[in-house]
């Protein structure tokens, strides 16, 4: 349970909740701690991955994205685990504060050990860290609203989704040139600082959040009940299209990546293979302030929602 010191409920408000702005800052530092890891993973895998002798251990193009993919589907599971200890046992706040950790952990391996068991612990780390605070963090945003200031939700979820594209598009830029040029350990602490960053913000925001307590896990035998799977099955129908899109998509960050080493890559500049993966966050960049400042509002001109 949370602390008595700590507010359970928003107040009645219409203006923006004071945490707001330290989720924001966390999102962008958390999203460049793990697309500045992501971003060099195959590169380091097949031309820096070293055995415990000190010599180099390095993997096939299919060996590499074979861990990278495994890696991928690990963080994406995870965030059924850490759905069910926030909304069962910590609630959301302490979730996030302790997978931050062992996310910063996972970094912290990965910088200081260059050989395949420091890579697998690292990588194991980092997914249950990333993966369990992934449904925490964007639903105790909705936790910070009342009704009184709910419309400023959509604004608030456009800054958040910002926040996260600019993370991402400064990782790609900045990771590979940083591992070039000092290797490893540099290119894998980086992240590890910023995500360490990202935790002490958001542990300094804490006496501005609004902590929902942790109902138990009575929604356990809700989800599971006879009725619970019945609309499981009809969202499975839907998923199973989205999967496919996903399944293409994060091919950005391995076949893509060794793809683009065989590439001319001189457009304005020379780029390295994993840059190929900027343009992305940069569209989403430009495209949230045009959807929200100029699309939505016309078209709620003709069809209000």
């Amino acid at each position: 349970m949370p602390s008595p010191r700590y507010r359970t409920a928003p107040a009645p408000s219409k203006g923006m909740p004071a945490g707001i702005p330290y989720i924001v800052a966390n999102e962008a530092a958390e999203r460049y701690s793990f697309y500045g890891m992501r971003a060099i993973l195959v590169i380091f895998m097949t031309k820096y991955l070293m055995n415990t002798e000190g010599e180099l251990d390095l993997m096939t193009d299919e060996q590499a994205k074979t861990w990278f993919h495994a890696f991928v589907t690990a963080v994406y599971t995870f965030p059924i685990f850490g759905a069910m200890i926030s909304d069962g046992v910590l609630g959301k706040y302490r979730t996030i504060m302790v997978l931050s950790i062992v996310y910063c952990l996972g970094h912290l391996t990965l910088a200081i050990d260059d050989s395949r068991f420091g890579l697998g612990l690292g990588l194991a780390l980092i997914a249950v860290g990333s993966g369990g605070i992934k449904p925490c963090v964007s639903a105790h945003v909705g936790d910070q609203f009342g009704q009184s200031n709910a419309y400023l939700l959509t604004k608030v979820f456009g800054w958040f989704y910002f926040a996260i594209n600019v993370g991402a598009l400064a990782s790609i830029l900045f990771a590979e040139p940083l591992l070039h040029r000092f290797g490893p350990s540099i290119a894998f602490g980086v992240p590890g600082v910023l995500m360490a960053l990202a935790t002490f913000v958001f542990w300094t925001g804490r006496n501005e959040f609004v902590h929902i307590p942790p109902a138990g896990l009575a929604f356990v035998r809700e989800v599971l009940s006879p009725e619970g799977l019945k609309v499981l099955g009809r969202l499975a129908i839907i998923y199973a299209f989205i999967l496919m899109f996903w399944a293409l998509f994060d091919q950005q960050g391995s076949a893509w990546v060794l793809q683009a080493q065989r590439m001319d890559r001189h457009f304005i500049v020379d780029w390295d293979p994993s840059q190929a993966q900027w343009l992305n966050p940069a569209l989403v960049l430009v495209f949230i302030p045009l959807f929200n400042r100029v699309i939505y509002p016309l078209f709620d001109g003709f069809w209000p929602l």
